[in-house]
């Protein structure tokens, strides 16, 4: 492959790559000739799928729990030691407790605490880890996957920690723009809206089903996975220098700012 939206010989590190947004990209950067770091939690065989037609040799999977603290340091450590460099980092891993307001004290603290270890806190160590890295080689690229949930709240009241989770996300993910892209360390936040992944298609329930969601969007469908993949996938090429610290709305109008 050759060309500026190729990936050849870059070194990507990919969290929650076994299913949804995560499985599609993973396929996609593979095509697109990266080495891959596809992270996953529990599903390894979502993993491997999302993995099946990149040769061997340009794949490492690696398993690490990010709901356990220092999972992301770990992983990052693990990572970097497969080709002595990682050149990009996507942290698209995340969970969506359902924590309705009417939930009991202790549903509702675990909930919470779960939800910010996983989509925040193990996320923002995986950064904090990254960075001497990329500021020492004075290149690196970080792609945060936030929601439009983070920047207008959560249509459904039980995914508020999912919302506010998001926006801290992206919160770390600007606050390395800002103070690290004159080191050459171009950090973005992608924002999608309504994705048509499992995890959508369940919650579409609790709205009234996928046809009620679907005439509420603009474009009447849910964003396609693979448009997140490609939008993910230009960024991770290192050639989009002045979206750097932008937060890139994917969501077919239904969110405009």
């Amino acid at each position: 492959m050759s060309g500026e939206l190729d990936l050849d010989d870059r070194v990507l590190l990919l969290t929650g790559a076994s299913g949804g947004i995560g499985s599609v990209t993973a396929k996609l950067l593979l095509e697109r000739g990266a080495l891959l770091v596809a992270h996953y939690g529990e599903d390894r065989a979502g993993a491997e799928a999302a993995c099946a037609e990149g040769p061997d040799e340009r794949v490492l999977l690696l398993q690490a729990d990010l709901a356990q603290r220092g999972a992301g340091r770990e992983l990052w450590r693990r990572a970097l030691a497969w080709r002595g460099r990682v050149d990009v980092l996507i942290v698209n891993a995340g969970v969506a407790v359902n924590l309705p307001f009417e939930s009991s004290d202790s549903d509702w603290d675990a909930g919470w605490e779960r939800t910010f270890t996983v989509n925040v806190a193990e996320p923002a160590n995986l950064i904090r880890a990254a960075l001497p890295h990329f500021v020492e080689r004075r290149r690196g690229v970080l792609i945060a996957i936030s929601s439009w949930a983070a920047q207008r709240g959560s249509a459904l009241p039980a995914h508020t920690a999912y919302a506010a989770s998001k926006a801290a996300l992206a919160n770390v993910t600007l606050s390395i723009a800002r103070n690290h892209a004159a080191d050459g360390v171009l950090a973005h936040v992608v924002a999608p809206g309504i994705v048509r992944t499992p995890m959508s298609e369940i919650s579409a329930t609790a709205r009234g089903g996928i046809d009620a969601v679907h005439a509420i969007l603009p474009l009447g469908e849910m964003v396609p996975p693979i448009e997140v993949a490609r939008l993910i996938a230009l960024l991770a090429t290192g050639s989009m220098r002045h979206l750097a610290g932008a937060t890139i709305d994917l969501n077919g109008a239904a969110n405009i700012r």
